[in-house]
């Protein structure tokens, strides 16, 4: 997994197409109990090159109840979103992942992780990625069904403070799906169930 690393860290296949250059942000180890597979590095993340390093992050954590202790130790989480690098601004928001990635890095790497991890499909990318025809027809409904893709895939939305209002409409979110989501991280990483 190391050398695989090495060659994603120098990777500049769509540097034509990146604002701020080639910057990939990942955390990996081929011994990972979960992979969180996100969309793109924001400004902030390809800044300090620590992902989920942002507002976004801290309440992904919430939602997952791990601290960042556990967070940023690559023995339990991987983290790989479908474009390794800050795309650029959009009129709302960033623009899309980068497509060319996914593709060219995410098999070689399940390829170097041992087991079956539990795998954190967040927003619309990624769940049409991995879900393909599986997927539903809007992210909604997509994460309304999760537990139609578990044990493998749990499908998320994102944890931007812009979808503060889809948590907030969606109240079963964070009722049912949250606390399931928390169960099945423990789980992933062998720790008994809280008292």
């Amino acid at each position: 997994m190391d050398t695989l690393l090495e060659s994603i860290q120098r990777c500049t296949v769509c540097k034509d197409h990146l604002p701020l250059g080639p910057r990939p942000v990942v955390q990996l180890s081929s011994r990972s109990k979960i992979v969180i597979i996100g969309q793109a590095p924001g400004r902030r993340v390809h800044e300090t090159g620590i992902p989920w390093n942002d507002a976004s992050g801290k309440k992904l954590r919430i939602w997952m109840g791990v601290d960042e202790a556990a967070f940023y130790d690559p023995e339990v989480f991987s983290i790989m979103p479908m474009g390794f690098c800050y795309p650029g601004k959009a009129i709302s928001g960033d623009l899309p992942p980068r497509p060319e990635c996914a593709p060219i890095w995410h098999p070689r790497i399940f390829k170097n992780i041992k087991g079956s991890p539990l795998i954190l499909l967040i927003g619309q990318y990624a769940q049409r990625y991995y879900l393909k025809k599986n997927s539903k027809a809007s992210l909604t409904e997509t994460v309304r069904c999760y537990k139609e893709y578990l044990p493998r895939y749990f499908p998320l939305p994102h944890p931007s403070p812009r979808n503060q209002n889809w948590v907030t409409i969606n109240s079963w979110f964070m009722e049912e799906a949250v606390p399931e989501l928390q169960k099945r991280v423990r789980i992933a990483m062998g720790r008994p169930k809280p008292t």
